[in-house]
């Protein structure tokens, strides 16, 4: 049994403590100093706050997993990411700082009606929940990969949740914001001597390409197909405008200079992740041939010397540290802000705000686990994926909004995201539906999303005359 990278491990948990400890004063107030750092946060900390909450389990292990399979081309899901990123710097990010809200569903209300806030808020939590779930799934690999002989699957999970939990208790977004800065380092730092030493074992990049099996795509960039690369543009592209998470970030920017400037800084940095993670696991389809390919790249990297595969093992455990402590914060926010202080306890103080705040925090993380242990059979990408297709309803609501008010109506909002939820409902539910746009090359949900989402929007407009709420 290999201890060293467990102890170097155990420090960089106890250094996020650390952190979030010393920071922990600058989130005391109530939810908005707790839950939106304040809305002070500067741009240098948004773009790792950003780029830790992307790089999580998915853009590492997942990366990796779907790499051992499909090669190089699996990095495109990272590179899809960034491009969102940068696309809500350059058009999103000024506009949602400028408009002082915590959620969107916030907005739905202010604008359309009080039901599209409830239905917006079900949904975002629903969606939250579940890229939560993923991260957990992704740290149980890397835990029990690293020590089988101390963590099983399951208490590699269970631990992963005890940390996310416990840095966003103590120190909310401001915890998460800082501690994220080192995370995004450390991340690097891991993917980048992993990929190289895994090279260097294998005998260099020929060699790499020479022992993959014969079918193997290997560092072919279309690999995966173009329609599942041309997917990932469109669900990445889309969940960026409307995740909570993520908009989130930009609420919480001290001005929209700084929320601007950090989302394009955050894209630059999530783009090349995806490709270093592929190299790994395409480093594993040599080396340990029959693996399990979620555990492609934490066994690849425990085959290397006991302090260089810490160091990597800590940077893809941290992945999943930066996204699920945002993601958590998020859906706090969701339940204070758009249920509890909307229809229960407008008059709550600081004080009550910041309890149930951490409450929430602690329950939205049991459910979370419990779902976990529900799709850790699920290849980790897919997973995610499948949940991201429910995001198009709130990006088509919000764009519209913000630069296209005039036909917008009170209805939208509620008919939008209700439709929305029923065509992925239905996607499932009647495998006619998958079948048909499978057949047309469309075999993603979040095509079928938006059609319906364009669609119900366009009918609403014909039947509803009653112009929203005019911007402020």
């Amino acid at each position: 049994m290999n201890w060293i990278p467990l102890g170097i491990v155990c420090f960089y948990i106890i250094l996020l403590y650390v952190i979030t400890w010393v920071t922990r004063r600058l989130s005391r107030g109530g939810m908005i100093a707790y839950l939106l750092a304040g809305r002070n946060l500067p741009f240098w900390v948004v773009a790792p706050l950003l780029a830790g909450l992307a790089v999580g389990g998915a853009s590492t292990v997942g990366v990796a997993e779907m790499a051992y399979k499909s090669g190089i081309s699996a990095g495109w899901y990272n590179a899809a990411w960034a491009a969102g990123a940068i696309l809500v710097g350059l058009i999103a990010a000024r506009r949602y700082r400028q408009m002082e809200v915590s959620t969107l569903p916030e907005l739905f209300e202010r604008h359309y009606s009080v039901s599209g806030r409830v239905v917006g808020a079900f949904g975002q939590l629903v969606l939250q929940i579940v890229i939560v779930s993923v991260q957990y799934v992704a740290g149980g690999a890397i835990l029990s990969s690293l020590l089988p002989n101390v963590f099983s699957f399951k208490t590699g999970m269970f631990i992963t949740a005890v940390v996310f939990v416990g840095i966003t208790l103590i120190g909310g977004f401001w915890a998460a914001g800082l501690t994220n800065i080192i995370n995004v380092i450390l991340i690097y730092t891991g993917v980048l001597v992993g990929a190289v030493l895994a090279i260097v074992k294998i005998g260099g990049l020929g060699e790499l390409v020479a022992k993959l099996p014969p079918q193997h795509p290997g560092f072919d960039l279309g690999g995966i197909g173009l329609p599942l690369i041309f997917a990932w543009f469109v669900v990445m592209c889309t969940m960026v405008f409307s995740v909570q998470s993520v908009v989130q970030i930009s609420f919480a920017a001290k001005d929209p200079s700084s929320a601007s400037k950090g989302f394009i800084l955050a894209g630059l940095i999530i783009l090349p992740v995806g490709f270093i993670s592929a190299v790994i696991g395409l480093s594993a389809t040599v080396l340990h041939p029959g693996i399990v390919p979620t555990e492609a790249l934490p066994r690849m990297v425990l085959s290397l010397s006991p302090v260089i595969a810490g160091l990597v093992l800590a940077g893809l455990w941290a992945a999943d540290v930066s996204t699920a402590s945002a993601l958590l914060v998020g859906s706090a926010t969701l339940v204070v802000g758009d249920i509890i202080k909307r229809f229960f306890a407008p008059d709550l103080k600081e004080r009550g705000e910041r309890i149930i705040s951490q409450i929430s925090v602690f329950i939205l993380s049991v459910f979370t686990y419990i779902l976990a242990v529900l799709v850790s059979d699920t290849g980790i990408l897919n997973t995610l994926l499948l949940g991201l297709s429910l995001t198009t309803a709130y990006t088509l609501v919000t764009l519209m909004t913000l630069f296209w008010p005039k036909i917008c109506r009170r209805a939208h909002a509620t008919w939008t995201l209700l439709m929305s939820m029923a065509a992925l409902v239905l996607w499932f539910i009647f495998p006619q539906v998958a079948s048909f746009f499978k057949n047309i090359s469309l075999s993603h949900p979040i095509y079928f999303c938006w059609i319906v989402s364009l669609l119900t929007f366009s009918l609403v407009s014909i039947f509803d005359r009653r112009k929203i709420k005019t911007l402020t």
